[in-house]
This record gives C-alpha cells, structure tokens and sequence, in this order.
C-alpha cells in the first residue's frame, strides 16, 4: 500500500505513546448533574483542555467503547490561524510550534498532519472494534487525510466519503471558476467485519413506534405481511388468534411465517381478528430504513446557516460561533453508524457542542441513553460549548422547535485537563497526584483494563479487581509518607489469606521489606512506584494476558 510522506512523520508517528497521562479536574460549578451525583466519566463528559492529552487521559475509562467519531478538525485553509503547539521534543518540531498556520506557511500541511496523527492514532484506540469514524474536511487536506486513514485504519476499513452540501444558496463569486458549497465527510470502521455483523446503520427508520405488548426489544413498529398489489408471495392459509382463517399471498414463506410467529414478530390487527403484520424494530434497523448514499443535500441534512440561526436562537444573539454544523447532519451521521441506545459517541473538537445537542436530541426522540464526550481546546470550552449543552438541556423559551422549548434533559460533567501524572513528580515530591487519578493510572497501566472506583477502599490500599490480579496501591500524596512506607510483613499478613491457583496480589508501594521467597508465600507480584509500571504493561501485551 503506498505511504504518505510529510516533514516530521517520523518525530509523531508513535508521539501518542510519550504523551504523559494528565489528571482530570471535575468543576461542578460548570456540570450539570444529577441531585446528589458526584461528576463521573461514566457521566456525558465535557473536557476543557489539549485534546491531544486529553485522549490520552481518556484510554484507562474508554479504550475500546467508543461506537461512533466525530471530529471537525481545522481545514487548513490558510484563514483559520490554528497554531501547531504540540511538545514535541525535537529541534526540528520545536521551530514550528506556537506559531500560526496561515496561507504563506509553506509547511503548513507538514503541520498539520504532524497535528492529525498522534490524534488519529489515539481515536483509533478509544474506537469499539464495531465502530465507526466521521472526519468533516474540505478539498485543502482531503487527500492527505485519506491517505494518513487508510494507513492508519486499513483500506479495507474505508466506509465511503460523503458530499454534503453545506451551502443552501448559490454563491456569485464572479472570481472563481468553481464555488465551493459542499464539503466531504470520510468514514472508517475501526473493523469492517465486526461493524457489518453488528448490524448497518441506516439514515431513517420510519413507522409509528410503541411497545404496547413490552417487548424486550424495545419500541416497534409493523408492515403487512400479507403482498399488495403487484408484489408476488407464497399462498398458505394463517388462522388469527380469534379463529378467523385468511387464505392469501404472503411475503414470506410458511416456515419463516413460523419462525416470526414463534419469535413475537408477527402481530394481528382488530384485537387478534385482522391480518397480519410483521414487527421491526427501530434499534435492529434490520431490512428497514433508507440506506446512506454519499450525496446529503441541505434540504434533508441541514445546511450552515441553518447551524447558525439555531445557535442565534439558543444564544440569543448572532455571532457567538463561525461556521456550526446542523444538529440534523450529526443525527444522521449518528444513525449511520448505528449507535445504540446505550453507546458512547465522541467528538474531540467539539466546537459548538453540536454533538452534544444531536446525541441528547435523538435521547429525548426514542428515550435512548446514549452518552457523549466532547473535548474542546480552547477558551470558550465553557462560554459556548457547555453553555449551549447547558441551555438545550434545560430548555430554550424562544426556541421554534417545542422538544427544544420544553428542554431535552440530561447532565453532563465538566472536566478540567490537569497537571501531568510524570512518574518522575512521585521521585522528586513535585506535583503529586491524588490517589484516585494515580490508582486510575496504575490500574490500567498494569492491566489494560478499566479501573471501577466502586471496587476500592482506601483504607485496605485496595483499588480493585482485574482479570488476573488483585490491585492494591500503598500511596498517598505526601512525601514524607512515600519516604517511610514499604510493603512488609505485617501489610502482607494483614492481606485475605491467599491459595495456589487463586488470583494473585499486585502491590504498588514505594519500597518492600519482603525477599521473593515471601512475596510468593503470599501470592504477590510488587511493583515500586513509579519505575515499574510501564515494564508491567509491557509485559501483559507480551503474554497475552
């Protein structure tokens, strides 16, 4: 497969891998939470802060869970004056950062695919092996992007590239030959396999849906069952449940009939005395719905300044963001990518917070309880992007649409990106991390796996359960205490008694007093803070555990 080659490709192709992992500060001054509830990742998430760091901050909670992305980076276009500042320590990076990315850089799309990787690669690990990316992009980096997906995610991995027409009128620009209206979209599954055997995403599911009979399945609706007219079947006799005997064509045949029967598929009309009718569900998609095509006109997909009247309408006032995308296009992207009910969708430039709102506009459609993390950079992470989350979820007085009127509810919590966790702060005393950012660290660290704060308790130094350990983490955010603490007999002692075959204990501590003929009488596995941490990782990745 050919490569793409660009300034600086080297210094970032592995750059995610040295980016420290950051603490997470929760505001709840700036959350909207449920009475009495605490912030929680496991809540919807706004993140203020580099969204590079903060996707890493976000793999020890979410790699592996994210259904659907998606991302509205810079275009490059030479006006946008976005600033490369990634710290990256390299001579020849160092000279670009901090500078803005305008028309008279000639290394400007150097940089911003040297912005782009480490951030794909990131997106790629927090992604479900079912899921799916959306990448909005105009023709300035369109092929360097394609390009840097299909070596990053697969060729195979290529879903389609959408043209959205993003412009409702007909420019005059008496300067150009060709006017720019539209903009493409570019999706990948992280697997393509797994995604199709999941089930396909279309663009609308329509019928009248309820669940009158509580079908474990959840909301439904019906289509005839017997053919209309000009549609060809199979003839059998049906019995309704009240006895009457219908001798039609029928669209399938009498063993599927059965099937549908047996599986609470197939529903009769008039109280069990009509025809019947064949169930579909609006979360199976199944063979219903409108597939996607790649041409979505402004009409059915929203259009930009129809983005920017709702923001005015929201906000009060005109102005507050350039250029939002129409809650209609990331619904539809949305329903594409077949997010159920209960997944996770992200965007990690979140802008406007029009993810949000298209996230908790389809919950309130279909009581869904879909979650959405959205990361934004800059300043107005908070005045714009949270404040709207913040006004459509408590309702907008003036807005045209009553779901919106009457508020789409829901809560989010605000997040703060905060200080490094370097493991060289816990040698030197310098910015220490609490113990719950340090246990979630250390906890996914060691095993690449989710750390549940349900699990622990402090007092024991106990931070939870993984597939093969028994975590427990002796720290606390004091340097005298760091100093004087070492795992020693009277800790091991005090451990549940423990039997060849069973789990194994795991034990951060700054030092032990214990030899290896100990450790193994109590079935544990010790690592000193900080050095041994990633050698433990590296390890589980090696055997497979």
């Amino acid at each position: 497969m050919p490569t793409l080659q660009f300034k600086g490709k080297q210094l970032v192709q592995n750059h995610h891998l040295v980016v420290p992992f950051h603490e997470l500060k929760p505001v709840a001054s700036k959350s909207v939470l449920a009475k009495g509830a605490k912030a929680s990742l496991h809540d919807n998430v706004i993140m203020h802060g580099d969204n590079l760091a903060a996707l890493k901050a976000l793999l020890p909670t979410h790699q592996g869970k994210i259904k659907c992305i998606y991302i509205d980076p810079p275009y490059n276009t030479g006006e946008e004056k976005w600033v490369y500042n990634d710290n990256v320590n390299d001579p020849m990076l160092k000279e670009w950062l901090g500078k803005a990315v305008d028309k008279e850089d000639l290394t400007r799309h150097d940089k911003w695919l040297c912005m782009m990787w480490p951030r794909l690669r990131l997106l790629r690990e927090l992604l479900a092996e079912d899921g799916v990316i959306f990448i909005s992009i105009d023709d300035n980096e369109e092929a360097n992007l394609r390009c840097s997906l299909d070596e990053l995610f697969g060729e195979t991995n290529f879903a389609g590239r959408i043209s959205w027409r993003r412009r409702h009128n007909q420019p005059n620009d008496k300067t150009k030959m060709i006017a720019k209206v539209g903009e493409s979209i570019l999706a990948f599954f992280k697997n393509a396999a797994v995604y199709k055997k999941t089930g396909v995403g279309k663009v609308e599911v329509t019928g009248s849906f309820s669940n009158s009979d509580n079908d474990p399945r959840g909301d439904w609706a019906t289509k005839p069952w017997k053919t209309g007219e000009g549609q060809s079947g199979t003839r059998y006799i049906i019995k309704s449940p009240t006895g009457k005997v219908y001798d039609e064509e029928w669209m399938g045949e009498e063993n599927t009939y059965k099937s549908l029967l047996k599986d609470n598929r197939i529903v009769f009309t008039k109280n069990g005395d009509g025809l019947p009718r064949k169930k579909y569900f609006r979360f199976e998609r199944e063979e219903e719905g409108q597939c996607a095509t790649n041409w979505w006109p402004h009409d059915q997909f929203g259009h930009n300044q129809e983005a920017t009247d709702m923001l005015a309408e929201i906000f009060g006032q005109k102005g507050e963001f350039e250029n939002p995308k129409p809650v209609k296009l990331i619904k539809s992207l949305i329903d594409i990518g077949f997010v159920r009910p209960d997944d996770i969708v992200l965007d990690s430039f979140a802008g406007s917070g029009t993810t949000a709102h298209a996230v908790l506009a389809l919950n309130k459609e279909d009581g869904g309880n879909r979650k959405f993390i959205l990361i934004e950079t800059l300043d107005y992470a908070n005045t714009i992007t949270a404040e709207r989350v913040r006004r459509v979820i408590k309702g907008v007085p003036n807005a045209k649409d009553e779901a919106l009127k009457e508020g789409l509810g829901g809560t989010f919590s605000y997040f703060e990106l905060d200080k490094p966790m370097e493991l060289q702060s816990i040698l030197n005393g310098k910015s220490l991390p609490d113990y719950n950012e340090l246990a979630r660290y250390v906890f996914f660290m060691a095993t690449g796996e989710e750390w549940n704060p349900k699990e622990m308790d402090s007092k024991k130094n106990y931070i939870g359960e993984s597939r093969n350990y028994h975590v427990y983490l002796f720290y606390q955010p004091d340097v005298a205490y760091l100093k004087n603490t070492a795992l020693t007999l009277d800790h091991a002692e005090k451990l549940p008694k423990w039997k060849s075959g069973e789990k194994r204990r795991l034990i951060f501590a700054p030092t032990k007093y214990l030899d290896q003929d100990y450790l193994d009488r109590f079935g544990i596995d010790f690592a000193r803070l900080p050095y041994e941490i990633y050698q433990l990782a590296g390890a589980k990745k090696k055997t497979g555990a």
